[in-house]
């Protein structure tokens, strides 16, 4: 028997081919977005007037159904169609729920 052919017969086996995608998609706790409120809604869009491109941010944003913490480099901010990119990740103002960074200075 080939070698290649030798190896074929060990390779892994999934019968049922999307059932662990399945039960991990099912056993996934989903998050409901938060609504800010004025105050907070105000805080964050003083934050996010100090961002700068090239600048390096923590933003904690929401994504399909559970909130996501990215660390990275902003390489866009477009305020005309609302959004901030991080790197590659495009990312709503309205999906934001918090920035932090150096340089950005929270007003009380």
């Amino acid at each position: 028997m080939a070698d290649t052919s030798r190896a074929k017969q060990f390779m892994p086996f999934a019968a049922l081919r999307g059932y662990y995608d399945m039960i991990q998609a099912k056993n996934r706790v989903v998050e409901p977005k938060k609504e800010i409120v004025a105050d907070e809604a105000e805080r964050l869009s003083d934050k996010l007037n100090q961002v700068k491109k090239n600048m390096m941010v923590r933003v904690r944003y929401y994504q399909t159904d559970a909130y996501v913490n990215i660390e990275g480099i902003v390489t866009r901010i477009d305020p005309e169609f609302r959004y901030l990119t991080i790197v590659k990740t495009k990312i709503p103002f309205d999906d934001i729920i918090d920035v932090s960074g150096d340089g950005i200075v929270e007003n009380k």
